[in-house]
């Protein structure tokens, strides 16, 4: 089917069967929301659009993902953040997992059954994933990791984590693992954000075996393999949160009287223009192209889009954010982080400095 057929029918279908949340706000239940929406959608055949046969998908283009997760961001029937984050973990799997295993698990998270969790960021790393120092020692079949990992998101609720660690010096020297988060010697201590809730976890490895069948690649991947997976936050991830984006602002006309129409109008713009520059990503990717460095561009949009429009918002329902609105206090404060977390607002114009506009490579003068 074509994506406007596949549009049409996953909006009759989500029409006929009751996927709205509850009251509940709290992030357990939001989990618990994810996991309902996806198991829904995956017997109903749409949530395995777009995915290879190989791992329990329908196949297709990915863009169809794209199209299926904007509904769902648009209707509110789970958190888009979390919600995309399949669209990170999964490609990763199946590019770099031994296919038996990835065909496994891959369907587990497709339907519900998992979360899995991304074990990147470490407490004296932060936007240097490079300086990461978790380590892993091989030990005849084994690997045996310690560390610690923060910024972890869904940790505590993960069965499994997609594990960068150092097995050697330097970019060569990362090596990625995907590890059962019940294994022995793993402690997760959820942290709790200024927005009230425990989406990130510090996730702390003593002695913790790893088979070798387990490791992401070769020895020396990871690097690459992050390279691979982080364009992929900022492409269909970010289609997502846009999409939820224009739906709040829609939210905030329904509430605006004409006098508001100029700071409408700026938060409007702002987020068709991250739109635009995200739909552009998206066809790239459709058409099989390589995602890279450009998508520093997305990332930097993204954040401005989001703070102006719940600074607009925030002006134009005086009191809501400090008093009378719990939800939208909360997306107010996630997005002060808007501009800190995937890697923060100086880190991605530094990369389009350099990587992009060739800026800062002669001499200091």
């Amino acid at each position: 089917m074509n994506n406007a057929e596949f549009r049409a029918g996953v909006r009759e279908w989500l029409d006929s069967h009751d996927l709205a949340p509850g009251n509940d706000h709290a992030f357990d239940a939001q989990v618990a929301q994810l996991s309902r929406v996806r198991r829904a959608l995956f017997d109903a055949g749409w949530m395995r659009y777009g995915w290879p046969e190989k791992v329990g998908g329908l196949g297709g283009p990915t863009v169809l993902r794209a199209i299926l997760g904007e509904e769902v961001a648009t209707r509110n029937l789970a958190e888009p953040g979390i919600y995309s984050m399949i669209e990170v973990l999964a490609p990763t799997m199946i590019s770099y997992a031994r296919p038996d295993l990835a065909a496994e698990l891959v369907p587990r998270l497709l339907n519900g059954d998992e979360q899995w969790c991304q074990g990147f960021s470490e407490p004296g790393s932060g936007s240097d994933l490079a300086s990461l120092s978790t380590r892993a020692t091989p030990a005849g079949n084994t690997w045996i990791i310690n560390g610690q990992k923060v910024w972890t998101s869904l940790a505590q609720f993960a069965q499994r984590c997609v594990l960068l660690t150092r097995t050697g010096p330097g970019h060569e020297g990362i090596t990625a693992f995907f590890v059962d988060m019940d294994s022995p010697g793993i402690t997760v201590r959820p942290l709790r954000t200024m927005h009230g809730v425990d989406e990130f976890a510090e996730v702390f490895f003593d002695d913790v075996e790893v088979p070798a069948d387990r490791m992401l690649g070769r020895p020396g991947d990871g690097w690459r393999l992050a390279m691979d997976l982080l364009p992929h936050e900022r492409s269909t991830c970010f289609w997502h949160r846009i999409a939820y984006l224009y739906a709040t602002l829609d939210k905030a006309v329904q509430q605006a009287d004409p006098s508001d129409d100029l700071d409408l109008g700026a938060a409007y713009l702002a987020v068709h223009t991250v739109r635009c520059r995200s739909y552009a990503t998206q066809q790239r990717l459709a058409d099989g192209g390589r995602l890279g460095p450009e998508t520093s561009v997305d990332k930097v949009l993204l954040a401005t889009a989001e703070q102006q429009l719940f600074d607009t918002y925030r002006e134009l329902s005086p009191g809501s954010v400090e008093w009378s609105d719990p939800v939208l206090r909360s997306e107010f404060l996630y997005s002060r982080a808007a501009t800190i977390y995937g890697g923060t607002a100086e880190i991605q114009r530094n990369i389009i400095a350099r990587r992009l506009l060739d800026l800062g490579k002669g001499d200091s003068g």
